[in-house]
């Protein structure tokens, strides 16, 4: 039963990580990406802040490595904003789901960061090159091919996998509210150096259209982070690193479609038949996966 609990949440989860993207891209779109990045996690710090009162952290000493996740949330919530705005939601999350079953695999092979380590069959691979196949379908739609879009997609949905082993990993030592808070607050550094050698002044004057746009498009995309952060946090130590793949990445897809949809933006059959073609990649993936684990 504990088992399905965590299978449910992760699949929540993907969930609100498509709403999540959308949220700070809108934002980013409504006013300035930086601002957008600045509003996601500041609320992340103040809210994660307060719980910390309550919820001490543990007094185990982390290893000083596990302390910059805020460096991978930037590329990725910069990266998303660049192939929503080029590619859409759909096919964006799409290449996220081949990246994050690539990343799954850098853990299961390597065993890196602690995790146990599993070989790659034939038959894994394949299920994987069909994933590949639904993207290409999904990125082939009226001709519009956009290579550098996608590879970019793919690079981001690996670091997030990435990434989400990384800040359980933390979470594992100082538990899951501290290694969150820590994300959203190494992230706010790294954006306010970064950002600002780049010039703070559209940003600033961004502020002014804040008061114009819905309390949801503000605060949505930090909330949800925060959820998604703890969530991850907690389930991804509790099931094989594919599985969590697997549920994400299916229900960013699945998601996307709906988004996408409220959006206006149209879901041709040929993006649908790409999408039905990922997941039934990702389902095989699994399937083998347990076989070969049980054998093993």
């Amino acid at each position: 039963m504990n088992r399905l609990r965590h299978y449910l949440l992760s699949f929540f989860l993907g969930s609100l990580i498509s709403i999540m993207v959308v949220c700070n891209t809108l934002l980013g779109q409504q006013t300035t990406m930086a601002l957008s990045f600045f509003f996601n996690h500041g609320i992340g710090i103040v809210f994660l802040s307060l719980l910390l009162l309550f919820y001490k952290p543990h007094k185990e000493k982390a290893p000083w490595y596990l302390y910059f996740g805020g460096v991978f949330g930037f590329f990725i919530l910069n990266a998303n904003y660049v192939t929503i705005t080029a590619i859409g939601v759909s096919l964006t999350m799409a290449t996220a789901v081949f990246g994050q079953a690539l990343g799954s695999l850098i853990f299961d092979l390597t065993g890196w960061m602690h995790m146990k380590t599993y070989p790659i069959s034939r038959r894994k691979a394949l299920s994987l090159a069909l994933c590949f196949v639904g993207i290409v379908l999904m990125g082939a739609e009226g001709g519009s091919f956009l290579l550098p879009y996608i590879l970019l997609g793919i690079a981001t949905g690996t670091i997030t996998m990435i990434q989400m082993v990384y800040n359980s990993r933390l979470a594992a030592i100082k538990g899951i509210i501290y290694s969150a808070r820590n994300n959203v607050l190494s992230g706010f550094i790294v954006a306010l150096i970064i950002y600002g050698a780049m010039g703070l002044g559209p940003t600033i004057r961004a502020f002014s259209s804040l008061k114009t746009l819905p309390l949801y498009l503000i605060a949505g995309g930090g909330i949800l982070a925060m959820v998604v952060v703890m969530g991850t946090n907690f389930v991804i130590p509790k099931i094989p690193v594919i599985y969590s793949a697997l549920l994400l990445s299916s229900a960013q897809i699945i998601s996307s479609i709906f988004l996408d949809h409220l959006l206006g933006i149209t879901f041709p059959p040929l993006l649908l038949l790409g999408a039905i073609v990922i997941l039934v990649g990702m389902v095989i993936n699994v399937w083998v996966d347990s076989i070969e684990r049980k054998s093993s």
